[in-house]
């Protein structure tokens, strides 16, 4: 067949573009064009430049982000195949996570976890499997008419087996190295999906969307009366959390004012005095304190069903504290604040988690029971205004993180997860970024380095469904502990006399043993519930599309980090 091009008659004076664009796109699929420059340049034992493209979600279709993206991620490719390199441009599907799952929900006519339970995992997950492959024709139809390369005949799904098990092999050796473990902590939470959500998940922006709305809200000032009868002042943006308070902070080298208000001792930041001259009354200061001499003392909990756990309920010294707002003093909420979990752990601080997996207020709340955390203000003003402690309040309005899949907003919520310690490689990773050169430059020391020297520990576990298990079985006795990772199917054989044909929930939920440490034979290995951050499985791409490193040697395994977009 030959080349597309003028016939006897010669150029058109108005060639019909659309027509033409058909006719090359015709030659290149009849012709194998794109396969040819692949097969030619390996038989020319030609250098090989690696490009990986990461992989999208195959149950929705393409959007302008997409499209827009995928001209120069066909420029650079063929750019290095024209000056003679071989460039392999295997083309993959993320088929786990949320955005399978939600669409599941959606066919199926449910709309909760609860839900999903009743039915039964197996059916829930059988229709994820079903549909979210479900516009990958579409997709080839869109990229090739953009004229790109790829390989779509060899293309890889995350939900393969060979793909899950080297996932689960990239667990297993960074178990091993002691970069994965599991902790009570406050990571961002949708109530509505049941799971936390990565760091990157609630930051801004997600595949071009703005994950953050503006929600009004109630700020107030509540007066704690401290031994003695002082009463300190303390303002929250966020009432709603105020059932969760174990202690208030104040910074310790601030100067904190006691005022005279009509008999009342208000203290407050003297910073902050004008601030709040209209609660204060211009009432004379009848003496100063720095924070430290608060530090330590007790106080009465603001409402008669708060926990009294040993060391609850007492000011502590924080310099995070910012007293150029509020009133210079914080209420302390361990359960719904990464920076005071954090605090409460290192004071000793008892703590409080009055929240169930979807949102809501446990019995120890008892008069917001039920209720729906972030709609608990409300109540929570009524109970204050109640008992006197409600000082002052006033509307707001502030940007909060949603779901970037369901719209919910985010609260930040203490739940056990499993974590990446993304921490201890930040040096290293640091050293190698100086060593990558970046197009355009500033990237390096701009936005991926700025997010290195700021990374945190990368929440890896998700209370879902569909996504690859967290490949981890502890004992069901606390008096026969024991851990239990696995990274490949050999090793599940071995110790449960099956090999998995699915690593998906709840088949590999069903593979249990007796406790080898447990010499009555009662304890039982079970495997925890979670499954994996669909962009841990993501992020395993490079090595995980080959089956890395069950399959034959692989010559050469180049591991960029695949920077989204």
């Amino acid at each position: 067949m030959a080349y597309p091009k003028a016939g006897a008659d010669g150029v058109p004076a108005r060639p019909h573009s659309p027509d033409v664009e058909i006719d090359v796109l015709d030659y290149w699929e009849k012709n194998h064009i794109f396969q040819e420059t692949v097969t030619a340049r390996k038989a020319e034992n030609a250098d090989e430049f690696v490009f990986y493209d990461g992989p999208p979600y195959a149950n929705g279709l393409p959007h302008y982000g997409h499209l827009l993206a995928g001209y120069a991620k066909d420029v650079v490719p063929r750019y290095q195949t024209m000056r003679g390199r071989r460039v392999e441009r295997r083309f993959g599907w993320t088929s786990h996570g949320l955005p399978a799952e939600l669409d599941a929900e959606k066919q199926l006519g449910i709309t909760a976890k609860s839900d999903i339970e009743r039915m039964g995992v197996e059916r829930f997950n059988e229709v994820c499997r079903t549909t979210v492959m479900r516009y990958t024709g579409e997709w080839r139809d869109y990229v090739n008419r953009q004229a790109r390369w790829v390989d779509f005949d060899e293309s890889v799904k995350t939900h393969d087996l060979d793909y899950m098990e080297s996932v689960m092999w990239a667990f297993k050796t960074m178990w091993d190295k002691g970069l994965i473990y599991q902790g009570h902590s406050v990571s961002w939470y949708c109530a509505h999906c049941e799971t936390p959500l990565a760091n990157a998940e609630s930051s801004g922006r997600i595949d071009g969307s703005d994950t953050h709305r503006e929600v009004p809200g109630t700020t107030v000032v509540v007066g704690v009366r401290m031994d003695g009868g002082e009463l300190l002042l303390v303002e929250s943006e966020q009432p709603w959390a105020l059932p969760g308070a174990t202690a208030v902070a104040v910074h310790p080298d601030a100067e904190y004012t006691v005022v005279d208000n009509g008999g009342r001792r208000l203290v407050v930041a003297a910073e902050r005095l004008d601030a709040h001259a209209d609660l204060l009354r211009d009432g004379p200061v009848v003496t100063r304190r720095r924070g430290a001499e608060l530090a330590g003392r007790a106080y009465t909990p603001l409402f008669d069903f708060s926990a009294s756990a040993e060391g609850s309920h007492v000011v502590v010294a924080d310099r995070s504290v910012d007293i150029g707002e509020g009133t210079g003093a914080v209420a302390v909420t361990p359960c719904f604040d990464e920076r005071h979990h954090a605090l409460a752990t290192e004071e000793g601080i008892g703590r409080s988690y009055p929240v169930d997996s979807g949102g809501r207020y446990t019995d120890e709340v008892p008069p917001c029971a039920g209720a729906p955390v972030l709609e608990s203000a409300r109540a929570v003003l009524d109970l204050l205004e109640a008992s006197g402690a409600l000082w002052a309040g006033r509307s707001h309005t502030r940007s909060r993180p949603h779901c970037w899949r369901c719209g919910t907003q985010l609260l930040q919520q203490a739940i056990p997860t499993w974590f990446v310690a993304v921490t201890r490689l930040r040096t290293r990773m640091l050293e190698l970024n100086e060593r990558i050169r970046w197009t355009p430059e500033h990237v390096r020391d701009g936005q991926f380095g700025n997010w290195v020297r700021g990374a945190k520990d990368w929440n890896i576990s998700r209370n879902r469904y569909w996504g690859a298990p967290i490949p981890v079985w502890v004992s069901d006795d606390p008096a026969h502990p024991r851990v239990d990772v696995y990274g490949s199917l050999d090793e599940i054989e071995r110790d449960f006399g099956v090999r998995p044909r699915d690593l998906h929930r709840p088949h590999i939920d069903e593979l249990t043993r007796p406790n080898p440490d447990d010499p009555s034979g009662r304890a039982v290995m079970r495997r925890v519930p979670e499954v994996l951050d669909c962009w841990f499985e993501t992020g395993s791409m490079p090595f995980a599309q080959v089956h890395y490193p069950f399959a034959a040697a692989v010559e050469r395994l180049a591991l960029p980090d695949p920077v989204r977009g």
